[in-house]
Formats: structure tokens, C-alpha cells, sequence
């Protein structure tokens, strides 16, 4: 299913040695791939969110610091450079960790050798991504057997956690993915996610693309459905998640979580490790993002004439508050399912996983 680039979020081109992303803000109506040839592009691309998705993020920032080192290797480049892709978005911790893990793999390099090594360490973490995200999803697969009664599994999820959100398969996606591919009956509500809409434009085109049903609901309508016992399990992604095992994802989370601990069922966190801030005690230290008041003030769509257009949702002056995400505490977590197995959400908990990967 995932074997070919085309299932991807971020392409390498090794002839050109360039990088194509997906311009996720003309998804669901358009498919375009954008060159990323320039650091201001790679800012561009993080900050406007053309790509999203912490795990994503990361990748496209050691891209980024890899390009800029190919333009100017000396130290004072390398430092301003690494600032300004980490000043694009605040929240998702995967940023600063691919910046870091670039930063270490060449500071200690002479400046003409730099470049090349910021591009291979890149090219790992890519890889790395892809390998990890499947075996979320093979870890995920296992508690997913677990639920399967006769008719079947309904999965809810909220935002998008797909393959857009990483290089390939995703993270709270992935184990529906192997779910479907193993034969186990599967459908997904999609929470719309506003302001943005990443649930009804991203992520139900993934799943549309890939054979999975799917149904989009309103995110006002996602506790009546689990209070009908239309949802066995609710599983979602993260952006940042603390040592204590609280969690930061897309603003109304909080809120599934409350209503499916409320109904008795569980609730999923998928994430890689690097998702995992060791240095944040608690999700109240998180940064929460927040973002222009017109995404929640305009909607942006496809008229009749098939035309893109924006239209405004409010009257004129009114104000909106525009908060990206919101913290799920550990409590309210079923399961935190990683690249190294499921784990319970606190601090006990990621110490364990802290021990398996070392041991990995």
C-alpha cells in the first residue's frame, strides 16, 4: 500500500537533490507538488502550513537547515538558520528535535563538509519517519484486534494524523491502515476539525484514496455518537506530549477525550518518541499556538463554477479567538501507542519506553 513515493507527503529527488511537499492548504480539490529551493521557501512551507503535522514538520525543517548549510555552512548561518525555521510553529516539539539532531550530526565538521552531512542526516530522518510510523501502526494494530467484535471496528479521530502528517502511513492512521489491509472491517468518523477542516479536507481524502470508509461528522456531533455507541475506540495523533504523559493535539481533543472516558471507551494517543518533550514536566508548560482570527472567521471552499473562493462566516468587526491546540491530561489516555510498543500515558509509563529505546 505504501510501497511507492506517491504515497508520500515529501518527495527526494536524488538526481536534483531537491525536496517536493504536497501543498496541503489547496487539499482536498488540488494536488500540487511544491520545490522547496530556498530557506524562506522552507519557512514558508512550515508557517503557512503547506506541510503539517509535527512528524512531518520535522523532517521538512532538517531539510530546510540542510539547504541553508548548502548556501552558507559557517557557524553564524547555521545558528540564524536554525532560528528561523524553529520561530515557524511553536507547538509541535518535532521541530526542534530534527533541528537538533541536525545541528549535532555537523557542528563538530569543518564548514566544507556540512552541507553533505546535514543532507544525509536528513535523508535518515526521513527514513527514520517511514519506520517508525509503520510500526505505530503494527503496535496499534494489536489493541485494534483486541476491540474486533463481529461487525467489525468504528474508529473516530479528530484532525489529521494520516500520511500527510508524516512521510508515509501517519500515526494515528497507521493502524487503521494495517487494520484494512489485514481484512479487518474498518470505518473511520472523521471529526470536520475546525477552523482549518484538516479532518474533512485531509484526512477523509486519505482515507477516500485508500478504500477505507469513512464519514465526516461535525465535531459538535463526535460525544453523541460515541454516547450511542456508534465508536469503539477514538484514536488520534500528537503534536507535543510531556513526560507526565499529558498530551497536546489539535484544539477539541480535550474534548473527545472527556466525552469517551464519559462512555467507557478507549482513547488512543499514536506518536513517535521524538513527539515526547523529556524537558516539559507537565502539558500545562506546552506553548499553545495561536493562530489568525480569520481561519475561524472566513471558510474557504469550491464554488458551483468550481472556483476557490473565501467568504466570510461573521459579521464585520466581530472577534474570534483562534487557539490551535489544546491538552488532553494523561488520565484521560487509554494508551500511548509508539514506535516501541503501547505504553501506559505517565511518567512511569514513558520512563519505560524511555528504556526500551535505548535498549533498542
Amino acid at each position: 500500500m505504501f510501497g511507492n513515493d506517491e504515497l508520500c507527503s515529501l518527495r527526494w529527488d536524488s538526481a536534483s537533490e531537491k525536496v517536493e511537499v504536497i501543498d496541503q492548504t489547496l487539499l482536498p480539490h488540488t494536488v500540487h507538488w511544491c520545490h522547496l529551493d530556498s530557506l524562506s521557501a522552507y519557512c514558508h512551507a512550515i508557517s503557512s502550513m503547506q506541510v503539517r503535522g509535527a512528524p512531518l514538520i520535522g523532517v521538512t525543517a532538517a531539510f530546510g537547515l540542510a539547504h541553508a548549510l548548502s548556501d552558507d555552512p559557517s557557524n553564524q548561518h547555521l545558528e540564524s538558520a536554525s532560528a528561523a525555521l524553529l520561530a515557524t510553529r511553536p507547538t509541535a516539539v518535532n521541530l526542534r528535535w530534527a533541528l537538533e539532531q541536525v545541528t549535532s550530526a555537523v557542528s563538530h565538521l569543518e564548514p566544507a563538509e556540512r552541507a553533505r552531512a546535514a543532507q544525509e542526516k536528513a535523508l535518515s530522518l526521513r527514513a527514520q519517519d517511514i519506520a517508525n510510523c509503520e510500526r505505530i501502526g503494527e503496535n496499534g494494530l494489536q489493541l485494534l484486534r483486541s476491540l474486533e467484535v463481529g461487525n467489525g471496528l468504528n474508529i473516530m479521530t479528530h484532525c489529521n494524523a494520516g500520511w500527510l502528517a508524516a512521510v508515509q502511513w501517519g500515526t494515528a492512521l497507521a493502524p487503521v491502515y494495517k487494520a484494512h489491509a489485514s481484512g479487518i472491517p474498518v470505518h473511520v468518523w472523521v471529526s470536520e476539525t475546525r477552523p482549518r477542516n484538516q479532518g474533512s479536507s485531509l484526512t477523509a481524502w486519505e482515507l477516500n484514496r485508500a478504500g477505507v470508509p469513512c464519514t465526516i461528522v461535525t465535531d459538535n456531533s463526535c460525544g453523541q455518537l460515541m454516547r450511542q455507541g456508534k465508536v469503539d475506540c477514538v484514536i488520534v495523533g500528537s503534536d507535543r506530549t510531556a513526560a507526565n504523559g499529558d498530551v497536546c493535539n489539535k484544539v477539541g481533543t480535550y474534548l473527545k477525550a472527556l466525552a469517551a472516558r464519559a462512555s467507557d471507551i478507549p482513547f488512543y494517543v499514536a506518536l513517535p518518541e521524538s513527539t515526547i518533550d523529556w524537558s516539559c514536566e507537565h502539558g500545562k508548560d506546552i506553548p499553545i499556538e495561536e493562530r489568525d482570527a480569520s481561519e475561524v472567521l472566513t471558510f474557504v471552499g469550491l464554488d458551483a463554477a468550481g472556483e476557490l473562493r473565501e467568504i466570510n462566516l461573521a459579521g464585520a468587526h466581530s472577534q474570534a479567538l483562534n487557539q490551535a491546540f489544546d491538552v488532553t491530561p494523561a488520565e484521560l489516555v487509554t494508551a500511548l501507542l509508539t514506535e516501541h510498543g503501547n505504553f501506559e500515558a505517565s511518567s512511569e509509563g514513558l520512563q519505560r519506553l524511555r528504556t526500551v529505546s535505548k535498549t533498542a
